[in-house]
């Protein structure tokens, strides 16, 4: 077929289309009417296709040009596919940065999706201590299988879970260096269908946060009144709220109205604002630490600023050994379970956990606050100390 540029714009016909000029260069029309330059040619007995781009990105003026330039390579017998992908890994490699310089970038990029701003720190930690020291000066394209094995090895088994997320930030690393053209290999990191082949399934761990079984709670808060420091005032309110320590030691004095705390989205795990009806010794503590720090914005601080996220473990470690902060919630959870007959999900709902949607809309509808504040009541009795046995919880609701 006589080619032009005329015939190839209006050429509609499906299948392959000969350009009667250049031996071997055919043009491709698929069925979505996509066309493609293709040279075809045999060596060592077996038919190849070799792409040389799309139309009418590449004219046929250039296609000609590319098919010629495949021809001459033939003819002196070499294979014009394996010079093609010769030469792009050489542009690859001449272009593709280190991994260390593409890893701290990459961090910086994805800092916004953070929540919490220490995550961004534990992937520079975790990176510059592990993976730097094997993989740090090399192009991301020369990162192959076996150098992810060398710095995951040594401490796969020992330290499990850091490596676990330690290779899952390299997948992500390496992901992202594919998508930017940096590599054209498999990402050596991924697990599934790679990695599980090589290694040991990480151990699942049923480690749970050290709780105080909440038997023992009322003693330690009285211990905990005789500490005079800000940390155990916060403390105090942490076990009386059941909540998490991010919630409390960002908490300013401005997101409470009365006796309502909300705490907004962006400090929540789950990404949604939160509501906390404060009963009588929250507000006490409130009051307490406000007299210690007028002028701070914080509900608990020091000239000002917020406590540290280890002001409230070091606190527990001096009072008892082997529990965590985290670990008072379990130990509400467990008291809600065992001592009353408060439904579990007001107790779920109590803690800014994500329940199932029927029974979320159910209890979102009426005075949800007032039966929460129900109950944070009597857990704020139980944990100061005072009998429970004239507590009537609301039934369970259906």
């Amino acid at each position: 077929m006589l080619l032009t540029e005329y015939v190839l714009k209006n050429l509609k016909e499906v299948g392959r289309h000969t350009d009667d000029q250049i031996k071997g260069l055919h043009l491709w029309i698929k069925v979505n009417q996509s066309k493609y330059w293709i040279f075809r040619f045999t060596l060592d007995g077996k038919r190849h296709n070799m792409s040389l781009g799309g139309f009418p990105e590449i004219g046929l003026r250039l296609a000609r040009e590319r098919a010629v330039e495949a021809r001459n390579l033939l003819n002196k017998g070499r294979n014009p596919i394996k010079d093609k992908n010769a030469s792009k890994a050489q542009n690859l490699k001449a272009n593709s940065p280190i991994f260390r310089e593409f890893a701290m970038d990459y961090i910086e990029t994805m800092r916004p999706r953070w929540r919490n701003p220490k995550h961004a720190e534990q992937w520079v930690s975790t990176i510059e201590r592990y993976a730097i020291p094997y993989i740090g000066q090399m192009r991301l394209d020369e990162i192959q299988t076996e150098h992810v094995l060398s710095l995951l090895k040594p401490i796969w088994l020992s330290k499990t879970v850091t490596a676990s997320r330690l290779r899952g930030r390299l997948e992500s690393i390496l992901s992202a260096s594919i998508t930017f053209g940096h590599r054209t290999a498999v990402n050596p990191a991924r697990w599934r269908d790679h990695l599980e082949n090589l290694l040991p399934p990480p151990k699942s761990s049923d480690k749970h946060h050290a709780a105080l079984p909440y038997s023992e709670l009322p003693k330690f808060i009285a211990e905990l009144k005789e500490m005079d420091c800000v940390s155990a005032l916060a403390l105090e309110f942490v076990i009386l709220n059941a909540s998490r320590t991010g919630e409390v030691i960002g908490a300013k004095r401005n997101e409470l109205l009365n006796d309502l705390w909300t705490v907004p989205a962006s400090r929540m795990k789950g990404g949604r604002s939160h509501q906390v009806p404060l009963g009588k010794r929250s507000l006490e503590l409130l009051e307490i630490s406000e007299s210690l720090d007028p002028q701070s914005d914080y509900f608990f601080s020091k000239n000002g600023k917020p406590l540290s996220n280890m002001a409230m473990l070091m606190m527990v470690r001096r009072l008892s050994l082997g529990i965590t902060v985290h670990g008072f919630r379990s130990a509400f959870r467990d008291w809600v379970s065992e001592e009353t007959e408060y439904s579990p999900e007001l107790a779920e709902m109590a803690l800014a956990h994500t329940i199932g949607n029927k029974v979320e809309a159910a209890y979102r509808r009426g005075n949800l606050i007032e039966r929460r504040k129900s109950l944070m009541k009597h857990w704020e009795s139980f944990c100061e100390g005072e009998s429970l046995k004239n507590v009537h919880p609301i039934r369970k609701v259906a």
